[in-house]
């Protein structure tokens, strides 16, 4: 795994131990295993989210781990064109390249370490695609994609992106220097990322050496979740252990720690993992297909947009599919 790799931890700062009297470790509610399956036009995925309740995972919709795989020539997929409207997608590319085009023109080239993060807000259409030399050559693709709703009043704003190179990554040390913390978005012991949220958030993709643990102190009103990309470990205060395509969701506190396992696997140097936390919205939630809302009657109001073309129309780019897919993902509503 690529992404932003630093060759000596010890140059980096190192996130300081939070205090073991006044900061409550964070202890795990909620075990999960996400199921496989295809997205857009065939690309296999794991549904991080699943079986975990939406209430606990606020402000957090849905996660994707796309990958990882290795295609071979002429087998590399990515999504046709699609609506959304309500919330927010994050598209953080591990491994691989990843094309993204919109409706107003936004848009780049995702690679290696780098996060396209695209607010929807009152509506969009956009597209995912492997880069024709991609196609052509294969290669391994190993990504995420992350829905982060908004608020009802920040679910009209205008749509807008943002291209986060790896190069801007915030990147920090454990205080044991056996763990890389790539801070995307979000504030970690004082160090901010570079991802600018509606909702206040963090997101961090750490890489722990084998036998090493991070400690991170935690916003008390956000919560947390904790995802294996790879490897093994353990979580919490109870130290349960987790696997790749385990989520834990955690109860209360003020720090969350992590531990690899002595032994990964001969396949593996370390345990990859992903934490999430953010200010639950605690609002209703009603979500169909692409879209985000807060009522059944917005929902039908954004398929009709969508059919009538307000959410925007495809422009011209060279070799992109045309076609409009109009459900992306199941959902509670579908």
């Amino acid at each position: 795994m690529p992404a932003v790799t630093v060759d000596d931890l010890t140059v980096l700062p190192r996130v300081p131990l939070p205090d073991p009297v006044t900061a409550r470790q964070r202890p795990v509610r909620s075990v999960t295993t996400a199921p496989s399956g295809l997205e857009g036009e065939g690309f296999p995925v794991w549904r991080a989210f699943a079986g975990a309740d939406l209430r606990d995972l606020d402000p957090f919709i849905h996660l994707d781990q796309m990958g990882a795989v290795d295609y071979g020539p002429g087998e590399p997929k990515g999504t046709p064109w699609h609506p959304h409207r309500g919330f927010e997608t994050v598209t953080y590319m591990i491994d691989g390249l990843l094309q993204h085009n919109d409706s107003l023109g936004g848009g780049g080239l995702i690679s290696d370490g780098g996060t396209q993060w695209m607010t929807a807000g009152k509506g969009i259409l956009h597209i995912e695609t492997p880069p024709e030399a991609t196609v052509a050559s294969g290669g391994l693709f190993h990504g995420l994609q992350l829905w982060v709703n908004l608020p009802r009043q920040q679910k009209w704003v205008p749509p807008r992106y943002q291209d986060l190179s790896g190069d801007q990554v915030a990147l920090l040390s454990s205080d044991d220097g056996g763990a890389l913390v790539r801070i995307i978005a979000g504030d970690i012991a004082g160090t901010q990322g570079p991802g600018s949220t509606y909702t206040p958030m963090v997101m961090l993709h750490a890489t722990v050496s084998p036998g090493a643990r991070l400690v991170l102190p935690w916003q008390p009103d956000f919560n947390a979740l904790v995802y294996i990309l790879a490897g093994r470990g353990r979580v919490g205060v109870e130290r349960r252990p987790l696997r790749q395509g385990q989520l834990a969701v955690l109860g209360a506190g003020e720090a969350v720690t992590v531990a690899a396992d002595p032994s990964q696997g001969s396949h593996l140097s370390a345990m990859e993992v992903l934490l999430l936390g953010g200010r639950p919205i605690r609002e209703p939630i009603a979500w169909a297909g692409p879209f985000v809302m807060n009522t059944e009657a917005e929902i039908r109001q954004a398929f009709e947009d969508f059919q009538a073309g307000r959410l925007g129309q495809i422009p011209s780019v060279h070799n992109a599919p045309t076609d409009l897919l109009l459900s992306e993902t199941d959902s509670p509503l579908d």
